[in-house]
Formats: C-alpha cells, sequence, structure tokens
C-alpha cells in the first residue's frame, strides 16, 4: 500500500473542500448572516491541512487498483467529517451525528433527511447542503482530474472506484481530457437549467439550490414542502431536467460530436431508461387519475414523482406515501431500478438490469440447447464474461449488505415499510421513502447506531459498494 500518494491526494481533497467553502460564505455574506464564520474557519483548517500535505508530491507516485478505491472511499469519508462541521459550529444542526448524516446525504447525493424545519437554517447553510449535491453528482474525482496534473497515468483507478456503472472507460485518449468533457457537459447543463428556472419566475437562490439539486440527483429542497409549492411550469421544468441528469454522460459526448448513427434512442440503455419511465407514468396517472380529480391534473404528478424516483433524485410535490398501494409499489421498484450508468443517478443501474434479465435468459436457453455458445449484447456489442461476472457479484453483495442493514436497523423496533423503504432509500442514493420516512417525515426517528448504519448505505450505494467495503478488508493495508 503507497500510503503517501494516499494521503497526498487527500491533501488535494481538503484544499478543494476549502475552496468550496468559500461560496456559503460569500452566500452568508449577501445576506448579512453571521453563520457564514463557520464554513470560513472550517474552510481554513482545510487549507491549511490541504496545503501541508500537497505542498510536496511523494517520490513514488505508483499505486494501483486498491490504493486507488481506497483513496476515493477516505476521501468521501473526510470530505463528509469537515463538510459537516460548520454545520455544528454555527449551531444550524448542532448533533454531529445529525451534522454528519446531512452532509453524507449531501455528498452521495440522497438527499435523505433528519430535519424536520430546513427552513430554519441559514441561507449558507442551506446554499452548502444544496451544493454537496452537485460536488458529489459527477464526483469530486472527476473534478480533480479535469483541473490537475494530478499523478500521471493511474487516474482510471481513482476514475473506476468512483464512476457509477458496470464498467469505466475514456471518452478521449487522455483521462484528464475525459474529466473536463464530463464537467462541461455537466456544468452547461445546470446553467440551462438555472436560467429556465429563472425565466418561469423562480427566485435565484431557489433556482441555484434547485438546480444543484437536480443536477446532482440528490434532492435537497430549501423549502418544507420541498417542490410542492412551486409553479407547474416549475416543476415540469425540474422533471424534464432530472430525466437528462438520469441519462448516460457519454450519450451526450457521442451526440455533440455526431459519432452516433442515428439517435439517442438507438443506445440499448437509455431506451430501457426511457421505456420504463413512460411506463410507470402511464399506469400511475390511471391509477391516481381519482385521487387528483382527473387525468390532466394526475399526469404531472406522475411523471414528477416518477422522473424523482428513477434518477434517485428524490424531490417531491405530493405525499406519494397516501397514493393507493400499485402507485407506491411501482415506486419502490423502480428506486431499486435507478438512472444510467455513467448519470448522476444511484441505484443499481438500468444497464446492470438489462444484463442481469440478459444472463437469466442466457440460462434457461441452456436448458433447451446445452451445447449452445451465446454471447451476451449491449448495443450489439458482445459483453465480457469479466462484466457479466461483476454484475452477478455486485448483486450478491448488495443483497447480504441490504440484508444485514435490515437486521440492524430491527433493533429500533419501528415498522418493516419504514425500515425496508428507509434503506432502499439510503443505499440507493434516493432520499425519501414510505411511512415515517416518507416525503412528509424524516430520519430523525432513528437511533445513533441506525443512523450510521444508514450513512453507511449512502456511501456504499454512491460508490459502488466495493470502495467501501475494502476499507474492512485486513489485507488491503499491507505495505506492498
Amino acid at each position: 500500500m503507497n500510503y503517501s500518494i494516499i494521503t497526498y491526494i487527500l491533501g488535494w481533497v481538503l484544499m478543494f473542500e476549502s475552496f468550496f467553502m468559500a461560496l456559503p460564505c460569500a452566500v452568508a455574506a449577501i445576506y448579512g448572516e453571521k453563520e457564514g464564520y463557520a464554513f470560513l474557519i472550517v474552510g481554513l483548517i482545510c487549507f491549511a491541512l490541504g496545503f501541508a500535505r500537497t505542498r510536496k508530491k511523494p517520490k513514488n507516485v505508483v499505486y494501483f487498483a486498491r490504493e486507488g478505491f481506497v483513496t476515493v472511499a477516505l476521501s468521501w469519508i473526510v470530505m463528509s467529517i469537515f463538510g459537516a462541521l460548520p454545520f455544528v459550529i454555527n449551531g444550524d444542526i448542532s448533533n454531529f451525528t445529525d451534522a454528519l448524516f446531512e452532509t453524507i446525504s449531501g455528498f452521495t447525493t440522497t438527499g435523505a433527511s433528519v430535519l424536520s424545519d430546513v427552513e430554519a437554517l441559514s441561507h449558507a447553510s442551506l446554499f452548502w447542503r444544496s451544493f454537496t449535491h452537485w460536488i458529489g453528482g459527477m464526483g469530486v474525482f472527476v473534478f480533480l482530474l479535469a483541473v490537475l496534473p494530478m499523478v500521471g497515468g493511474y487516474n482510471m483507478h481513482l476514475m473506476r472506484a468512483e464512476s457509477p456503472g458496470p464498467s469505466v472507460g475514456k471518452l478521449v485518449p487522455r483521462m484528464k481530457d475525459t474529466a473536463k468533457i464530463l464537467y462541461i457537459i455537466y456544468f452547461a447543463m445546470t446553467v440551462v437549467e438555472i436560467i429556465l428556472l429563472l425565466c418561469a419566475k423562480m427566485p435565484l437562490f431557489d433556482a441555484l439550490t434547485t438546480s444543484f439539486g437536480t443536477a446532482g440527483t440528490g434532492g435537497f429542497g430549501i423549502k418544507n414542502a420541498s417542490m410542492r409549492d412551486y409553479s407547474l411550469s416549475i416543476q415540469m421544468i425540474v422533471t424534464v431536467f432530472m430525466v437528462l441528469f438520469g441519462v448516460n454522460f457519454n450519450a451526450y459526448y457521442v451526440l455533440l460530436l455526431g459519432k452516433h448513427k442515428g439517435s439517442i434512442f438507438k443506445m440499448e440503455e437509455v431506451r430501457w431508461y426511457l421505456g420504463i419511465i413512460v411506463a410507470c407514468i402511464a399506469i400511475i396517472t390511471f391509477n391516481i387519475a381519482d385521487v387528483f380529480g382527473g387525468f390532466l391534473k394526475a399526469l404531472p404528478q406522475a411523471s414528477f414523482q416518477v422522473a424523482s424516483i428513477i434518477t434517485t433524485t428524490g424531490f417531491s410535490t405530493t405525499d406519494f406515501d397516501l397514493w393507493p398501494q400499485l402507485s407506491k409499489t411501482i415506486l419502490v421498484v423502480i428506486m431499486f431500478i435507478g438512472a444510467c450508468a455513467g448519470s448522476t443517478g444511484g441505484g443499481i443501474k438500468v444497464s446492470r438490469i438489462i444484463i442481469l434479465l440478459k444472463s437469466v435468459k442466457q440460462e434457461m436457453s441452456y436448458f433447451v440447447h446445452p451445447r449452445s455458445v451465446k454471447a451476451i449484447k449491449m448495443d450489439g456489442k458482445a459483453l465480457d464474461k469479466n462484466t457479466v461476472r461483476a454484475v452477478s457479484a455486485f448483486l450478491v453483495t448488495y443483497v447480504i449488505i441490504f440484508g444485514g442493514s435490515m437486521f440492524i436497523l430491527a433493533f429500533d423496533n419501528l415498522d418493516m415499510v419504514t425500515n425496508f423503504t428507509a434503506i432502499a432509500a439510503t443505499f440507493n442514493n434516493i432520499g425519501p421513502g414510505l411511512e415515517l420516512v416518507g416525503p412528509t417525515g424524516n430520519f430523525g426517528v432513528f437511533s445513533p447506531l441506525a443512523k450510521y448504519v444508514l450513512m453507511f448505505d449512502m456511501l456504499a450505494g454512491r460508490l459502488e459498494l466495493y470502495p467501501i467495503l475494502l476499507l474492512f478488508t485486513p489485507s488491503v493495508w499491507r505495505r506492498s
């Protein structure tokens, strides 16, 4: 294990977190709030610690997959701990466990909250909560790779550990250029959404925080009612952008270059993703039509919530916990499916679902034709066996962690639906669940132990399980 390169990269993470904290300081200055001093203090501490570690590059800059995975996992934990301190110092969230839960929920783009009254927070804290979504959405290491020379040709290990999906590839030969392209697309789409929300007469502060939450598919609202009290036009703009940010960003790059013959709809994962959305909207619209007094009124509500849940954003315009069982069941199912690989969304990912279904079909065909040799294909290209194996292993690991989390949460003696959907909502980085953790509830009902379990689930879900799990593997920490 190359410890020097790990601490060096951690130093850069702290440096950039200190720069990010300048933004809530500026917000506090604009609104004349004293709470901004907490972000200034923590920002200076982050800068000092980061500068002390980065002023000299290590002699040995070689690192491999295990260093990359451990570095990413530790970076997200360190970033969350320091990101939580301003809430505690300024008193907006005085309990450290709750502040850490809120911050991890922000960086992992989960949007699960322990707060019963978010409107009581200062503008600086509200801005920071939402901005953590934007930072975590594309990933802090994608940002670092985009702006820093970092450590040579080993950056793919960092990208692999942080990027969502069964496989990660380069858009262009240099990883740094790939990171730049992804962030340019990400930034441009965020700016476009902000402009459209402003045109729909949404206040600037609201437009910024809402766009951060949409882009990162996080869903922290600055109102207790989330998106319910905004106009229909604003809700529809957010609906469209939630769906857009759930698409694989590689698809946008390919389309911008005009390399794809035809349209984005020829990409298999995108077809499935959009097909699932349309089907779910149609079924739920019919199912809740009587609740809202007609199909035309039900359609926007169904569209918003389906887009919010499948992209794991977590915004809400209504209390869907009051919807009929069929609609709630569909929402729970798409919690697990999630968005496309390579997007800012969470969940198992549509591509993995496709591969799993094709694997099942392939196994069934073997019973009929034992000697047949058929490769599993995506977009007409055969997948290598390692990718298929990795998807199966991911699912097994996913189920084990989910089951273990259910067992520990059972000690809180809350109802099964609350526990199940709380884990589903945090593990898949969604936010709201059902019952006590529904759109009108919060995660403050859980004990400190349960909250730490859910924090683990949020980090494991965002980092695709293995980086976090490797921290608990003794052999990983041995020196090479």
